[in-house]
């Protein structure tokens, strides 16, 4: 369908310069060698091949099978659960928006107390440790401090997410709604994983609504658990 051309578009900002000013509604291998010093070309070759390669940022999400990425439309078990634990303790960090970020916190971090909630079941605690002991980046302009092991992003959120990528490590793991359609209209996003879960859920909200231009995927791996869901990555055609 053909979209309606805007009749101010100086005045519109895109999802990516909104993240980047204002937070979201709370409603919803191996070291390269040394080279020789007498061999600058080697030299030169490594520092250009550092320069370019960068961590991938992966966006993973359960959503139902209509659609629907509401967090309370979904199910789990204990099968999910130790897939959503392996896929957390793959990256060296988690990219959230403060939404995000707030839920999770209020679910999975440690009570004072030491006891675990009445609903965490013994199987859940896996997950429990793994995205409690992960290192977190929480988007927000709104935020004053953060401190579950997480550290605040500011500012220009393009410059912010391509400096994280740069640096070391196996990969980057971003999870929400809003955040990363910012990050797919800045072409950040690496991989796209979608867990679906045989359910209808007959209502929203849908991932990515408003995002400027389609973006063309290749299916890369698909992985089907007992539940029915089925697990299916992505990359984007470049």
């Amino acid at each position: 369908m053909a979209r309606r051309p805007l009749q101010n578009p100086r005045q519109v900002a895109s999802p990516a310069e909104q993240y980047a000013t204002a937070d979201w509604p709370r409603d919803r291998g191996p070291p390269l060698p040394r080279p020789h010093p007498r061999e600058p070309a080697a030299e030169l070759g490594v520092s250009l091949l550092q320069e370019h390669v960068m961590r991938p940022l992966r966006y993973s999400i359960n959503v139902t099978l209509d659609g629907c990425c509401d967090h309370r439309a979904g199910s789990t078990d204990e099968e999910l659960h130790r897939y959503w634990a392996e896929n957390l303790a793959e990256a060296d960090a988690l990219l959230f928006g403060r939404v995000t970020y707030e839920m999770m916190e209020a679910a999975w971090r440690p009570p004072a107390t030491g006891v675990k909630p009445d609903w965490m079941a013994d199987w859940m605690e896996p997950f429990a440790r793994t995205i409690d002991a992960a290192k977190k980046y929480v988007v927000s302009s709104t935020l004053d401090q953060v401190d579950w092991n997480a550290e605040l992003v500011r500012g220009d959120l393009g410059q912010a997410v391509q400096q994280l990528k740069r640096e070391s490590g196996k990969g980057l793991f971003v999870g929400g709604v809003k955040l990363p359609l910012a990050l797919a209209e800045l072409g950040l996003i690496d991989e796209y994983e979608f867990v679906v879960h045989p359910r209808l859920a007959g209502h929203g909200p849908t991932l990515f609504a408003g995002l400027s231009k389609r973006i063309d995927l290749k299916l890369v791996s698909r992985l089907e658990f007992g539940s029915g869901a089925v697990a299916m990555r992505y990359e984007p055609r470049r």
